[in-house]
Order: C-alpha cells, then sequence, then structure tokens
C-alpha cells in the first residue's frame, strides 16, 4: 500500500512476468515512471536492488518503490488568457494559439501553456511524470495552433496516457498543403524519426531501421484552392511533427512551414502580405474516454483567422 505521503508503495506481485509491467499494473504509476525508478535504483524486489526494466520475476515477489518528491518546476505563474473548451476537477481542453510553446525550455522560458495553466489552475496540475505540477500529457506544435488535454489529477493523466499509448485517443487535423493532392483521400505510412543530416528536423526512415517510430496518417482533400488544398488529417499514431513530415513525403508541404516547406512561388507574397509565418495546421478535433467518468467526450476548435484569411485569399 502507499503511505500517506506519496513517498512508498510496497506489495506484492500477484502474477510472474517482466518487471515493469507488473509493477505499473500493480501501482498508480505508468510503465515509464516504473521505468526511470528503476533506472535510478529507487526499487527493490525481495529485497534486492532492481536494475532492469526488462527482468522476469515470480508471482508473489515482494517489491518496494521509493517514489521521490518532484522535482520543482521552474516556472512561474503567468496570467496569459486562455481559450478553454473544457474544464472538470481532472482535466482541462485548451484551443492553443499558434505562436505559444506548450512547455518551458530553452529559449521559451515564459509565455507558454504551462505557465498560463499554473496561473489558472493554481497548482493543481498532475505531477506524475516526477516533475511537480507540470500536467503535460501531449504537445502540439509552437506553430500549430488547437486543442489538446491537459491532466489535473494523477488518475486523469494515467487514464489519458494509457489511451494515447494504444492510439484510441480521436485527433483530426486542419491543414493547408502546397499543391493538388493526386487522390482525394488515402493513408501516409512511414516510420519517424531524427534526421541524420539535421538532427533538429524529423525523417522518413527505413522501415528496417532500428530508430524512430511507425507513424500513420489518413488523409482527405476537403477543398481544392489556388496552388494548394485545404485537407484533414487524422492521425492514427502521434509522433512528433507526424502531419507535417507525412505531408511533405508525399510532395505536398504545409504552407508557410519553416522547417518541412517549400510555399509555391505564386503564393509567397499572399503569405507575406498576411504575415503568415508559421505551418498551416491546426488541431481541429479531439475526442477521448474521460479517464475518470468514462463519458466519451469530443470537442471541436474552428479555424483560427489566419487560417481562414489563407483559404479566402486563394480561393479559387
Amino acid at each position: 500500500m502507499r503511505n500517506p505521503d506519496g513517498e512508498i508503495i510496497t506489495g506484492s506481485l500477484e502474477s510472474s512476468g517482466r518487471l515493469d509491467k507488473l509493477l505499473a499494473e500493480a501501482t498508480d504509476l505508468s510503465r515509464a515512471r516504473v521505468q526511470a525508478l528503476i533506472a535510478d535504483g529507487m526499487i527493490e524486489v525481495d529485497g534486492q536492488t532492481a536494475t532492469s526494466a526488462s527482468a522476469k520475476v515470480a508471482a508473489g515477489a515482494a517489491f518496494r518503490i521509493t517514489v521521490p518528491p518532484p522535482e520543482p518546476l521552474a516556472a512561474e505563474p503567468q496570467d496569459i488568457p486562455l481559450d478553454i473548451a473544457y474544464e472538470d476537477e481532472h482535466l482541462i481542453v485548451v484551443n492553443k494559439p499558434a505562436g505559444m510553446v506548450v512547455h518551458p525550455a530553452a529559449g521559451n522560458a515564459d509565455g507558454t501553456l504551462v505557465n498560463a495553466l499554473l496561473h489558472h489552475c493554481g497548482g493543481s496540475l498532475s505531477g506524475i511524470g516526477g516533475v511537480a505540477r507540470p500536467g503535460i500529457v501531449h504537445r502540439i506544435d509552437k506553430g500549430t495552433s488547437g486543442l489538446l488535454v491537459v491532466a489535473k489529477s494523477d488518475a486523469a493523466h494515467e487514464g489519458l496516457a494509457r489511451q494515447f499509448a494504444d492510439h484510441s485517443i480521436v485527433r483530426r487535423y486542419l491543414a493547408i498543403s502546397a499543391g493538388h493532392l493526386a487522390r482525394s483521400e488515402g493513408k501516409i505510412v512511414g516510420r519517424i524519426g531524427r534526421s541524420d543530416a539535421n538532427r533538429k528536423k524529423m525523417a522518413i526512415l527505413p522501415d528496417d531501421s532500428k530508430r524512430g517510430k511507425d507513424a500513420v496518417t489518413h488523409y482527405k482533400l476537403l477543398r481544392k484552392l489556388r496552388e494548394c488544398s485545404l485537407i484533414e488529417c487524422r492521425l492514427e499514431t502521434g509522433r512528433t511533427h507526424q502531419v507535417r513530415v507525412h505531408c511533405a513525403s508525399i510532395g505536398h508541404a504545409l504552407l508557410g512551414d519553416p522547417v518541412y516547406g517549400r510555399t509555391p512561388a505564386a503564393l509567397r507574397s499572399i503569405l507575406k502580405e498576411l504575415g503568415f509565418a508559421r505551418q498551416a495546421l491546426h488541431a481541429a478535433q479531439l475526442g477521448f474516454v474521460h479517464p475518470v467518468t468514462g463519458e466519451k467526450v469530443q470537442f471541436e476548435a474552428e479555424l483560427p483567422a489566419d487560417m481562414q484569411e489563407l483559404i479566402d485569399q486563394t480561393a479559387r
């Protein structure tokens, strides 16, 4: 059982198998968190410090997990307005504007979504990942607008993380891509990982590569525009820069994409006139099973003004 301070978890395993999987099932810790604690020497099995997450253990083995206090988050609360699509005691769904970074990092120490959430939620964000109060379960790029869900309770964090891991989350993006698609709909399959040529970029890797992760994007043409197309992308997986990399891989990079895009010459003046300097990508729909109530929920966010204006200016 867990003590009131939440620092020690003890118990015994009900079945045999892989250590990290069994401990995740026996506690409210995620498998990734268990693996990190094993690497830090914070888990004992039958009185011996566990050294391998993949070690096979027998049913009935006694375990003791020392969970250190969450590391302080450097971010400070900031009174930044939020466009909130939904909120309850367990989670909050936010419509993030383009240009806002989700989490503080080098070059973006403040003004992030986390800074805004710390102010709005008053410290009631999940710390299950080992850092005090971040609540972040997934991210969308700085230049991408749209919906993302943030956990306010550990139960919500665990439940949402499981749904992201098993790819049951509904994620629909709207994008404006260069050129006209040869097919009105299709599927892009390509393993995504760090580019060998530029470590700041992601790239399609060989199918037999030991690096990266498999990624699948379903696309559908919604409207042909001048020298570009409005498309819908539904994600089976959620890899870094997935829509941007996949669309670029089939010759239809997103308009305004500063990393993967090549805007057609005929459209450069329009983007410049509009001051459109981000990838034309919007997380328009997010659906999942509420991790605490079990209710199926779905949220939608209309296209932001800058993308709508770009559509209007390129209408055929």
